[in-house]
Protein backbone atom coordinates (compact mmCIF):
# COMPACT_ATOMS: atom_id res chain seq x y z
CA UNK A 1 0.00 0.00 0.00
CA UNK A 2 1.03 3.42 -0.60
CA UNK A 3 2.44 5.43 2.07
CA UNK A 4 1.00 9.24 2.82
CA UNK A 5 3.22 11.49 0.94
CA UNK A 6 4.28 15.30 2.52
CA UNK A 7 3.80 14.43 6.42
CA UNK A 8 4.09 18.09 7.54
CA UNK A 9 3.02 18.73 10.68
CA UNK A 10 2.66 17.43 14.29
CA UNK A 11 -1.15 17.60 13.45
CA UNK A 12 -1.04 15.53 10.77
CA UNK A 13 1.52 13.26 12.63
CA UNK A 14 -1.54 12.99 15.29
CA UNK A 15 -3.60 11.86 12.52
CA UNK A 16 -1.44 8.96 11.12
CA UNK A 17 -0.81 7.81 14.67
CA UNK A 18 -4.74 8.08 15.91
CA UNK A 19 -7.11 9.64 13.03
CA UNK A 20 -9.75 10.09 15.38
CA UNK A 21 -7.83 12.34 17.66
CA UNK A 22 -8.18 15.91 17.91
CA UNK A 23 -5.41 18.73 16.98
CA UNK A 24 -4.08 20.79 20.04
CA UNK A 25 -6.09 23.80 18.92
CA UNK A 26 -9.91 24.80 20.58
CA UNK A 27 -12.41 27.68 19.99
CA UNK A 28 -14.82 28.14 17.41
CA UNK A 29 -14.01 29.33 13.99
CA UNK A 30 -15.56 31.14 10.90
CA UNK A 31 -14.76 30.50 7.34
CA UNK A 32 -14.12 32.72 4.92
CA UNK A 33 -15.78 31.51 1.62
CA UNK A 34 -14.10 34.55 -0.60
CA UNK A 35 -10.44 32.89 0.95
CA UNK A 36 -11.69 29.31 0.42
CA UNK A 37 -11.63 26.37 -2.48
CA UNK A 38 -12.36 22.94 -3.44
CA UNK A 39 -10.91 22.10 -7.04
CA UNK A 40 -9.22 19.58 -8.95
CA UNK A 41 -5.16 19.00 -9.04
CA UNK A 42 -2.75 17.64 -11.61
CA UNK A 43 -2.72 14.87 -8.76
CA UNK A 44 -6.83 14.66 -7.27
CA UNK A 45 -8.52 17.28 -5.30
CA UNK A 46 -7.10 20.05 -3.23
CA UNK A 47 -8.89 21.34 -0.39
CA UNK A 48 -7.93 24.81 0.84
CA UNK A 49 -9.90 26.31 4.14
CA UNK A 50 -9.28 29.81 5.71
CA UNK A 51 -10.61 30.24 9.22
CA UNK A 52 -10.73 32.90 11.46
CA UNK A 53 -8.61 30.90 14.35
CA UNK A 54 -7.40 27.30 14.80
CA UNK A 55 -9.30 24.93 16.32
CA UNK A 56 -9.31 20.97 17.01
CA UNK A 57 -9.74 18.95 13.88
CA UNK A 58 -9.51 15.20 12.32
CA UNK A 59 -9.95 13.95 8.72
CA UNK A 60 -10.98 10.59 7.21
CA UNK A 61 -12.64 8.75 4.24
CA UNK A 62 -15.82 6.51 3.98
CA UNK A 63 -16.38 4.30 1.64
CA UNK A 64 -19.97 2.71 -0.31
CA UNK A 65 -20.00 5.51 -1.02
CA UNK A 66 -16.83 7.08 -1.54
CA UNK A 67 -16.57 10.51 0.53
CA UNK A 68 -14.09 12.89 2.29
CA UNK A 69 -14.90 13.69 5.97
CA UNK A 70 -13.46 16.96 7.52
CA UNK A 71 -14.51 17.76 11.43
CA UNK A 72 -14.25 20.77 13.24
CA UNK A 73 -15.05 21.99 17.16
CA UNK A 74 -16.73 23.94 15.91
CA UNK A 75 -16.64 25.92 12.70
CA UNK A 76 -19.39 28.41 11.56
CA UNK A 77 -20.26 27.61 7.79
CA UNK A 78 -22.90 30.83 7.72
CA UNK A 79 -22.75 32.53 4.52
CA UNK A 80 -21.03 29.77 2.99
CA UNK A 81 -22.48 28.34 -0.38
CA UNK A 82 -21.06 24.55 -1.41
CA UNK A 83 -21.45 24.73 -4.87
CA UNK A 84 -19.23 27.99 -5.25
CA UNK A 85 -16.85 26.13 -2.97
CA UNK A 86 -16.33 23.23 -5.47
CA UNK A 87 -15.17 22.89 -8.77
CA UNK A 88 -13.86 20.46 -10.93
CA UNK A 89 -15.56 16.69 -11.60
CA UNK A 90 -13.22 14.64 -8.99
CA UNK A 91 -15.65 15.66 -6.47
CA UNK A 92 -19.30 15.34 -7.04
CA UNK A 93 -21.03 17.16 -4.00
CA UNK A 94 -20.29 19.17 -0.72
CA UNK A 95 -22.39 19.35 1.98
CA UNK A 96 -21.74 21.10 5.21
CA UNK A 97 -23.78 21.21 9.04
CA UNK A 98 -23.00 19.83 11.71
CA UNK A 99 -22.04 16.19 12.66
CA UNK A 100 -22.41 15.67 16.66
CA UNK A 101 -22.99 17.92 19.49
CA UNK A 102 -20.27 20.59 19.64
CA UNK A 103 -18.37 19.63 15.95
CA UNK A 104 -19.38 20.98 12.42
CA UNK A 105 -19.01 18.46 9.55
CA UNK A 106 -17.54 18.99 6.44
CA UNK A 107 -18.16 15.99 3.31
CA UNK A 108 -16.98 15.53 -0.15
CA UNK A 109 -18.45 13.20 -2.11
CA UNK A 110 -15.69 11.74 -4.29
CA UNK A 111 -16.26 10.74 -7.70
CA UNK A 112 -12.83 8.56 -7.63
CA UNK A 113 -11.04 6.82 -5.46
CA UNK A 114 -8.66 9.55 -3.89
CA UNK A 115 -6.43 9.53 -0.93
CA UNK A 116 -5.32 11.43 1.67
CA UNK A 117 -1.47 12.88 0.67
CA UNK A 118 -1.18 15.69 3.18
CA UNK A 119 -3.17 17.74 5.69
CA UNK A 120 -1.96 20.24 7.70
CA UNK A 121 -3.68 23.07 9.88
CA UNK A 122 -1.02 25.96 10.16
CA UNK A 123 -1.37 29.41 11.83
CA UNK A 124 -1.17 32.82 10.18
CA UNK A 125 0.69 35.63 11.93
CA UNK A 126 -2.68 37.30 12.22
CA UNK A 127 -4.10 34.34 14.75
CA UNK A 128 -5.92 33.23 11.56
CA UNK A 129 -5.79 29.31 10.39
CA UNK A 130 -5.64 27.35 6.61
CA UNK A 131 -6.54 23.96 6.60
CA UNK A 132 -5.07 22.29 3.02
CA UNK A 133 -5.98 19.13 2.30
CA UNK A 134 -3.95 17.05 -1.12
CA UNK A 135 -5.80 14.01 -2.24
CA UNK A 136 -4.11 11.65 -4.72
CA UNK A 137 -5.10 8.67 -7.09
CA UNK A 138 -5.28 5.29 -5.34
CA UNK A 139 -6.64 2.06 -6.29
CA UNK A 140 -10.06 1.02 -4.84
CA UNK A 141 -8.30 -1.58 -3.42
CA UNK A 142 -6.37 0.87 -1.34
CA UNK A 143 -8.66 3.20 -0.55
CA UNK A 144 -11.36 0.30 0.51
CA UNK A 145 -8.41 -0.51 2.88
CA UNK A 146 -7.41 3.25 4.44
CA UNK A 147 -11.23 4.06 4.85
CA UNK A 148 -13.13 3.66 8.58
CA UNK A 149 -15.39 1.29 8.39
CA UNK A 150 -17.63 2.89 10.83
CA UNK A 151 -18.26 7.00 10.84
CA UNK A 152 -18.37 7.79 14.70
CA UNK A 153 -21.27 10.39 14.37
CA UNK A 154 -23.32 8.69 11.92
CA UNK A 155 -23.06 10.80 9.37
CA UNK A 156 -25.78 12.86 10.95
CA UNK A 157 -25.03 15.61 9.34
CA UNK A 158 -28.21 18.58 9.98
CA UNK A 159 -27.88 22.16 8.44
CA UNK A 160 -27.32 24.55 11.83
CA UNK A 161 -31.18 25.49 11.34
CA UNK A 162 -33.31 26.85 14.23
CA UNK A 163 -35.74 24.62 16.34
CA UNK A 164 -39.43 24.88 15.77
CA UNK A 165 -39.49 26.28 19.45
CA UNK A 166 -37.32 28.95 19.00
CA UNK A 167 -33.33 28.88 20.32
CA UNK A 168 -32.66 27.69 23.52
CA UNK A 169 -31.80 30.54 25.83
CA UNK A 170 -29.10 30.44 27.66
CA UNK A 171 -28.67 32.50 31.11
CA UNK A 172 -24.38 33.20 31.56
CA UNK A 173 -23.67 34.45 34.57
CA UNK A 174 -20.42 36.22 35.11
CA UNK A 175 -19.54 36.01 38.70
CA UNK A 176 -19.08 38.75 41.47
CA UNK A 177 -18.71 42.64 39.71
CA UNK A 178 -19.02 45.99 41.17
CA UNK A 179 -18.36 46.07 44.96
CA UNK A 180 -18.06 42.44 45.02
CA UNK A 181 -14.65 41.56 43.10
CA UNK A 182 -14.62 37.97 43.80
CA UNK A 183 -11.23 36.44 44.47
CA UNK A 184 -8.28 38.75 43.95
CA UNK A 185 -4.30 37.43 42.90
CA UNK A 186 -1.56 38.40 41.66
CA UNK A 187 -3.58 41.22 39.83
CA UNK A 188 -6.21 39.15 39.12
CA UNK A 189 -9.71 39.97 39.36
CA UNK A 190 -11.95 37.03 39.52
CA UNK A 191 -15.17 39.76 38.55
CA UNK A 192 -13.08 40.88 35.33
CA UNK A 193 -11.89 37.59 34.46
CA UNK A 194 -15.43 36.21 34.19
CA UNK A 195 -16.64 39.24 32.82
CA UNK A 196 -14.55 38.40 29.74
CA UNK A 197 -14.97 34.33 29.64
CA UNK A 198 -18.20 35.13 29.97
CA UNK A 199 -18.53 37.48 26.90
CA UNK A 200 -16.62 34.83 24.76
CA UNK A 201 -18.54 32.13 25.53
CA UNK A 202 -22.11 34.18 25.05
CA UNK A 203 -20.36 35.02 21.48
CA UNK A 204 -19.46 30.97 20.91
CA UNK A 205 -23.31 30.46 21.97
CA UNK A 206 -24.90 32.89 19.64
CA UNK A 207 -22.88 31.37 17.13
CA UNK A 208 -24.22 28.35 16.84
CA UNK A 209 -27.47 29.52 15.80
CA UNK A 210 -29.30 27.09 17.74
CA UNK A 211 -28.80 28.81 20.86
CA UNK A 212 -28.77 32.39 22.19
CA UNK A 213 -27.03 33.98 24.81
CA UNK A 214 -28.29 36.35 27.25
CA UNK A 215 -25.85 37.84 30.04
CA UNK A 216 -26.67 38.65 33.51
CA UNK A 217 -23.69 41.72 33.71
CA UNK A 218 -22.04 43.41 30.65
CA UNK A 219 -20.01 45.76 32.38
CA UNK A 220 -18.34 45.46 36.37
CA UNK A 221 -21.31 46.26 37.92
CA UNK A 222 -22.70 44.89 40.77
CA UNK A 223 -26.30 42.75 40.18
CA UNK A 224 -27.72 41.11 42.87
CA UNK A 225 -28.69 36.95 42.54
CA UNK A 226 -32.28 38.02 42.84
CA UNK A 227 -31.50 40.47 39.90
CA UNK A 228 -29.88 37.99 38.21
CA UNK A 229 -32.50 35.69 38.20
CA UNK A 230 -34.94 38.51 36.82
CA UNK A 231 -32.71 38.96 34.11
CA UNK A 232 -32.71 35.34 33.03
CA UNK A 233 -36.46 34.63 33.77
CA UNK A 234 -37.43 37.81 31.60
CA UNK A 235 -35.31 36.79 28.53
CA UNK A 236 -37.15 32.89 28.73
CA UNK A 237 -33.51 31.30 29.98
CA UNK A 238 -33.45 27.16 29.56
CA UNK A 239 -30.28 27.13 32.12
CA UNK A 240 -27.98 28.93 34.11
CA UNK A 241 -24.98 29.18 33.40
CA UNK A 242 -22.57 30.81 36.40
CA UNK A 243 -19.20 31.43 36.21
CA UNK A 244 -16.65 31.96 39.15
CA UNK A 245 -12.83 31.48 39.79
CA UNK A 246 -12.32 30.05 43.20
CA UNK A 247 -9.63 30.84 45.65
CA UNK A 248 -7.72 29.12 48.69
CA UNK A 249 -5.57 30.17 51.01
CA UNK A 250 -2.22 28.07 49.94
CA UNK A 251 -1.84 27.12 46.36
CA UNK A 252 -3.26 23.42 46.98
CA UNK A 253 -5.72 22.71 43.68
CA UNK A 254 -6.14 23.46 40.70
CA UNK A 255 -8.43 22.68 37.57
CA UNK A 256 -12.67 23.20 37.26
CA UNK A 257 -15.38 21.93 38.84
CA UNK A 258 -18.72 22.09 37.90
CA UNK A 259 -21.82 22.44 40.78
CA UNK A 260 -25.34 21.61 41.19
CA UNK A 261 -27.40 22.52 44.19
CA UNK A 262 -27.73 20.36 47.08
CA UNK A 263 -28.94 20.52 50.98
CA UNK A 264 -25.64 20.73 52.36
CA UNK A 265 -21.91 21.07 50.68
CA UNK A 266 -20.59 17.37 50.56
CA UNK A 267 -16.90 18.44 51.05
CA UNK A 268 -14.57 21.29 52.77
CA UNK A 269 -13.70 22.29 49.32
CA UNK A 270 -17.49 23.12 48.77
CA UNK A 271 -17.75 24.13 52.21
CA UNK A 272 -15.56 26.87 51.39
CA UNK A 273 -16.86 28.26 48.38
CA UNK A 274 -20.60 28.32 49.92
CA UNK A 275 -18.81 30.48 52.71
CA UNK A 276 -17.28 32.62 49.88
CA UNK A 277 -20.75 33.01 48.25
CA UNK A 278 -22.62 33.66 51.14
CA UNK A 279 -20.46 36.98 51.66
CA UNK A 280 -21.48 37.98 48.01
CA UNK A 281 -25.00 36.88 49.31
CA UNK A 282 -25.05 39.62 52.00
CA UNK A 283 -24.06 42.67 49.49
CA UNK A 284 -27.34 42.42 48.01
CA UNK A 285 -29.18 41.90 51.41
CA UNK A 286 -30.52 38.39 50.29
CA UNK A 287 -32.02 36.60 53.16
CA UNK A 288 -31.44 33.25 52.68
CA UNK A 289 -32.92 31.77 56.10
CA UNK A 290 -36.72 32.69 55.86
CA UNK A 291 -38.50 29.81 55.20
CA UNK A 292 -42.15 31.33 56.17
CA UNK A 293 -44.09 30.39 53.11
CA UNK A 294 -44.66 26.90 53.45
CA UNK A 295 -46.79 27.13 49.90
CA UNK A 296 -43.98 28.81 47.99
CA UNK A 297 -41.95 26.64 49.25
CA UNK A 298 -43.29 23.44 48.43
CA UNK A 299 -44.20 24.58 45.00
CA UNK A 300 -40.97 25.16 44.57
CA UNK A 301 -39.86 21.89 45.55
CA UNK A 302 -42.32 20.19 43.25
CA UNK A 303 -40.52 22.24 40.17
CA UNK A 304 -37.31 21.05 41.76
CA UNK A 305 -38.18 17.15 41.18
CA UNK A 306 -38.34 17.65 37.41
CA UNK A 307 -35.02 20.63 37.26
CA UNK A 308 -32.58 18.93 39.96
CA UNK A 309 -31.87 15.98 37.41
CA UNK A 310 -32.11 18.29 34.16
CA UNK A 311 -29.21 20.20 36.25
CA UNK A 312 -27.41 16.79 37.10
CA UNK A 313 -27.13 15.77 33.95
CA UNK A 314 -26.00 19.27 32.79
CA UNK A 315 -23.03 19.52 35.28
CA UNK A 316 -22.07 15.60 33.78
CA UNK A 317 -22.33 16.70 29.88
CA UNK A 318 -20.49 20.22 31.08
CA UNK A 319 -17.53 17.89 32.82
CA UNK A 320 -17.53 15.24 29.70
CA UNK A 321 -17.49 17.77 26.78
CA UNK A 322 -14.34 20.31 29.18
CA UNK A 323 -12.41 17.16 29.48
CA UNK A 324 -12.87 16.08 25.37
CA UNK A 325 -12.24 20.07 24.93
CA UNK A 326 -8.71 19.57 26.64
CA UNK A 327 -9.79 22.06 29.80
CA UNK A 328 -7.91 21.23 32.65
CA UNK A 329 -10.53 20.13 35.20
CA UNK A 330 -9.78 19.13 39.28
CA UNK A 331 -9.42 15.40 40.40
CA UNK A 332 -12.73 15.53 41.37
CA UNK A 333 -15.00 17.99 38.76
CA UNK A 334 -18.50 17.43 40.12
CA UNK A 335 -19.35 18.70 43.14
CA UNK A 336 -22.95 19.76 45.04
CA UNK A 337 -23.02 22.18 47.24
CA UNK A 338 -25.90 24.75 48.77
CA UNK A 339 -25.26 28.13 46.67
CA UNK A 340 -27.68 30.70 46.03
CA UNK A 341 -27.29 31.38 42.36
CA UNK A 342 -28.06 27.80 42.43
CA UNK A 343 -31.56 28.40 43.90
CA UNK A 344 -34.11 28.93 41.18
CA UNK A 345 -36.59 26.33 40.86
CA UNK A 346 -37.89 27.06 37.32
CA UNK A 347 -34.47 26.35 35.19
CA UNK A 348 -32.10 24.26 35.16
CA UNK A 349 -29.00 25.21 36.59
CA UNK A 350 -24.95 25.07 37.11
CA UNK A 351 -22.09 26.91 38.83
CA UNK A 352 -18.95 26.05 37.24
CA UNK A 353 -15.59 26.90 38.53
CA UNK A 354 -13.16 27.78 36.02
CA UNK A 355 -10.26 27.12 38.07
CA UNK A 356 -8.01 28.30 41.12
CA UNK A 357 -6.84 31.89 41.20
CA UNK A 358 -4.77 30.81 44.27
CA UNK A 359 -2.80 28.50 41.52
CA UNK A 360 -0.15 30.07 39.31
CA UNK A 361 -1.08 27.16 36.76
CA UNK A 362 -4.92 27.93 36.63
CA UNK A 363 -3.85 31.63 36.50
CA UNK A 364 -1.96 31.25 33.77
CA UNK A 365 -4.87 29.31 31.91
CA UNK A 366 -7.20 32.29 32.71
CA UNK A 367 -5.44 34.35 30.83
CA UNK A 368 -4.40 32.67 27.70
CA UNK A 369 -6.91 32.76 24.89
CA UNK A 370 -6.19 29.39 23.41
CA UNK A 371 -6.67 27.70 27.34
CA UNK A 372 -9.65 30.02 27.30
CA UNK A 373 -10.99 28.79 24.18
CA UNK A 374 -10.77 25.48 25.56
CA UNK A 375 -13.10 26.46 28.31
CA UNK A 376 -15.39 28.24 25.80
CA UNK A 377 -15.51 25.47 23.42
CA UNK A 378 -16.12 22.22 25.94
CA UNK A 379 -19.12 24.28 27.51
CA UNK A 380 -20.91 25.02 24.08
CA UNK A 381 -20.12 21.67 23.56
CA UNK A 382 -21.46 20.22 27.12
CA UNK A 383 -24.42 22.63 26.21
CA UNK A 384 -25.58 21.06 23.28
CA UNK A 385 -24.62 17.56 24.46
CA UNK A 386 -27.10 18.45 27.32
CA UNK A 387 -29.89 20.02 25.17
CA UNK A 388 -29.91 17.01 22.55
CA UNK A 389 -30.42 14.33 25.55
CA UNK A 390 -33.22 16.64 26.66
CA UNK A 391 -34.87 16.94 23.92
CA UNK A 392 -34.82 12.77 23.38
CA UNK A 393 -36.48 12.40 26.94
CA UNK A 394 -39.38 15.08 26.18
CA UNK A 395 -41.70 12.52 24.76
CA UNK A 396 -40.96 10.76 27.90
CA UNK A 397 -41.67 13.07 30.40
CA UNK A 398 -45.01 14.05 28.08
CA UNK A 399 -46.57 10.88 28.85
Amino acid sequence: MRIWRKMKGIGLALLLAAPLQAQEFSGLARLDPAKSRIEDSRKGVEIDLALSQPVPWRIFTLDAPRRLVLDFAEADWSGADPAALLSGERATALRLGRGRPGWSRLVLDLAEPLGIDSAEMRTTSAGAARLRVALGAVTAEEFAARARTQDPAGEVLAAPERAAQGPLVVAVDAGHGGVDPGAMREGLIEADLMLRLARETAEAINRTGTMRAVLTRDDDAFVSLSERMTIARAAGAGLLLSLHADALEEDEASGGSVYTLSDEAQDAASSRMVERHQRGDLLSGLDLSRQDDRVATALMDLARLDTAPQSARLASALVAALREAGAHLNTRPRRSAPLAVLNAADFPSVLVEVGFLSNAGDRARLIDPVQRARIVSGLVAGIQAWSAEEAARAPLRRR
